[in-house]
């Protein structure tokens, strides 16, 4: 059976009305233009399409391409606008628009607290800002840190232990503006912040805030908050073992406070961390689950309805029960479409139902057309709608048994085909043995969420409780016993892969275009997936020319260490504090992202360079460290240093330094204390030598060609 295009855009019409919406998003947060152009824009779309019905009717045929045109301008424009909308800082009240640091501030703490390693943490609506005697109300959102004070732990009442979801504070503490670390490839933080309306943060001591009478709460959160409090209770009461109970509450409701951070990461590297994540599988679970229980009605006339609103509500009530996190709200609507979609009738188009889940999503939040879940979940779905079939004829199969296991290899594989672009551009790496790790994990942990529910359904049972508990954590134990014994095999991960979101596009126009071509024998998609292709090969061969021949110097942005890349072609060598190269989790965060990026690896020697103590000549650069206190003399001809690096607290003096040194550039690293910075940044600014701090500024990347 051929696909024909012209009914597929009849029964799937709002696709092209979803990529107006999206290409609207797109332009306006990257151009940021005023909200009168978009009003145009829409007026404009509006009235072309409203005109063109006043046309004659035979000469419609004429100017058939008017109402396309119109459509797409009209959501092309309304997607704009919701993006400028949901832009915090265009709102009239934000509190960027009055905040000054002398003002007080009252905040709502809009979740109960979260601990950390050295502070707690929430994130708080602020709802008035006290400028002498008047407050202004605002609106807007931080994050708090209340900082962990041992000597005030052993007091039985401080603020902090009064402190839960709906309390309100006043502190009068500078807030802090939510930057990134600027370091080059690094997770941009302050985006992901903003798309939550989140813009400031502030570091709060015990004595510095106090908390005022009465609470602002919400009756919905406070049950969501509950819910999940009684289920983690339950979890905890029941499941043994720190590691097993830390993943059964990431499995059943998304609660990763407890979850071991080496785990996560053998479930990353192993192709499986989408099942710790509350998303679309859960939910399909539970959708299978609910349609299998309610199967009957669907025999009966008078009751068939009953069905889809049973389903709809299940999948909902679940959602709400897991924390009503964005992710799983996303695929909860999504699934609530599809069974919408087949109950109103038998001809709609899977396409188009999945095109109507996106659509209201992103006119609720425009912003999630970044988040990886958002952008993977529907490339997941569509992915299996498109090729599970056609690789699951691959083979016909007798045994029931052995069917049922390839079904689900099957849905694996396909799953893969439009998500592992995806994934190696957000997270530079594919795990080769995600078969054998989705083989066991996924109908092993459908099983264990089916357990969680079953418990939390006996809980008033101790006895039953006790054995369920065991139960699943021996399941559990397994399950992680299997990802970590895959995760020590060799070559489990292929990692440090790189490519530019163009790249991505093209890999996925090329799977595209060849399945097209394999499955419905038109040549058409095999020359579209061949170009893209080419496309993709030129482009990665152009980037790889580039990084043979770069030669750069970084100076990381690391709080309280010194850390500097000296960059050679595809080679590295590092100078830095040594507890760097111990520290996963740091080296991991500030210095493996930039390291990607540029495709380096480590190496003990490169091409012009040669060490003398702090004294480095690296190309054509030279360049000192400087950490300790050092007198110089000055001298009549001075030595020039292209690059000043200053670490930590010495006792040095900018202008002595410019007596002895031709300075052409002075860096301030991570580690150098700021309120020393400000003095020598002043010295600077007198002599007129360019200072860079990667504190405020970001890494400094320096050519050495």
């Amino acid at each position: 059976m051929t696909f024909n295009r012209t009914l597929f855009w009849k029964k799937a019409p709002l696709i092209k009305l979803l990529l107006g919406l999206v290409v609207g998003i797109l332009v306006q947060w990257h151009f940021q233009l005023s909200v009168i152009t978009w009003w145009v824009f829409f007026v404009s779309g509006l009235l072309s399409l409203i005109s063109f019905f006043f046309i004659p009717f035979f000469a419609r045929f004429k100017w058939n391409f008017i109402p396309g045109i119109s459509s797409f301008v009209l959501f092309f424009s309304i997607g704009a606008l919701l993006a400028w909308q949901k832009d915090i800082r265009n709102d009239s009240t934000w509190l960027g628009n009055f905040y000054k640091e002398k003002n007080a501030i009252v905040v709502t703490l809009d979740e109960p607290l979260v601990e950390k390693t050295k502070s707690f943490k929430a994130n708080a609506t602020v709802s008035y800002l006290i400028q002498g005697d008047k407050s202004i109300p605002v609106k807007g959102k931080i994050i708090v840190y209340f900082r962990k004070d041992i000597a005030d732990s052993q007091v039985s009442i401080s603020p902090v232990t009064q402190l839960a979801y709906g309390s309100k504070i006043i502190f009068n503490k500078p807030l802090q503006e939510i930057k990134n670390s600027g370091n080059p490839g690094g997770f941009d933080y302050k985006r992901y912040s903003l798309f939550q309306g989140i813009t400031h943060q502030v570091f709060l001591k015990q004595e510095e805030f106090e908390v005022l009478d009465g609470k602002k709460e919400s009756w919905f959160k406070k049950f969501i908050f509950r819910s999940r409090e009684k289920v983690v209770n339950i979890l905890r009461k029941y499941i043994p073992g720190e590691k097993e109970r830390g993943l059964a509450e990431a499995l059943l409701i998304g609660y990763k406070d407890d979850l071991d951070q080496k785990l996560v990461q053998s479930y990353t590297n192993t192709g499986v961390v989408h099942i710790i994540a509350i998303s679309g599988l859960h939910l399909g679970l539970i959708y299978w689950l609910l349609a299998l229980l309610l199967k009957p009605l669907k025999a009966r006339k008078k009751v068939k309805w009953l069905r889809p609103v049973l389903i709809i509500s299940g999948l909902w009530l679940f959602s709400l029960l897991a924390g009503a996190q964005p992710s799983i709200l996303r695929s909860a609507l999504m699934f609530t479409c599809i069974v919408l979609g087949e109950s109103l009738t038998k001809k709609t188009s899977i396409y188009n139902t999945m095109a109507v889940s996106a659509f209201i999503l992103l006119c609720i939040n425009p912003y999630w057309l970044w988040d990886v879940g958002f952008q993977l979940s529907y490339a997941a779905v569509l992915s299996i709608i498109i090729f599970m079939r056609p690789i699951y004829n691959w083979f016909y199969i007798k045994n029931k048994t052995l069917d049922f296991i390839w079904k689900l290899n099957a849905v694996t594989l396909a799953a893969q085909v439009l998500t592992v672009p995806l994934s190696i551009y957000h997270f530079h790496q594919f795990p080769n043995y995600f078969l054998l790790t989705n083989f066991i994990a996924v109908p092993l942990s459908s099983i264990i969420v089916l357990g969680e529910i079953f418990l939390c359904a006996v809980a008033w049972l101790p006895a039953l409780s006790l054995l369920a508990g065991k139960i699943l954590s021996k399941m559990i134990w397994l399950m992680n016993t299997w990802i970590e014994r895959i995760e020590s095999l060799r070559f489990s991960l292929w990692d440090g892969l790189q490519i530019n979101i163009v790249q991505a596009v093209l890999l996925i126009v090329f799977v595209t275009g060849i399945s097209y071509w394999l499955m419905e024998k038109a040549k058409r998609g095999l020359k579209v997936g061949l170009l893209a292709l080419l496309g993709f090969i030129v482009l990665r061969s152009y980037s790889f020319f580039k990084t043979d021949r770069q030669q750069k110097i970084i100076v990381y942005n690391v709080p309280q260490r010194r850390a500097i890349d000296l960059i050679d072609g595809r080679k590295y060598y590092f100078v830095g504090d040594s507890d760097l190269l111990a520290d996963d989790f740091i080296r991991n965060f500030h210095l493996k992202p930039s390291r990607i990026l540029f495709r380096i690896t480590p190496s003990d020697s490169l091409s012009n360079f040669w060490r003398d103590n702090n004294y480095i000549h690296f190309k054509n650069k030279k360049i000192l460290l400087l950490d300790s206190s050092i007198s110089f003399q000055p001298i009549l001809n001075k030595p020039l240093i292209d690059l000043l690096v200053i670490s930590k607290n010495p006792r040095l003096y900018i202008t002595k330094l410019a007596n002895a040194l031709n300075i052409k550039q002075v860096v301030f690293d991570g580690s150098v204390p700021p309120w020393k910075a400000t003095y020598w940044k002043k010295d600077c600014d007198s002599l007129h030598i360019p200072w860079h701090d990667v504190t405020t500024k970001g890494a400094f990347v320096m050519n050495a060609d």
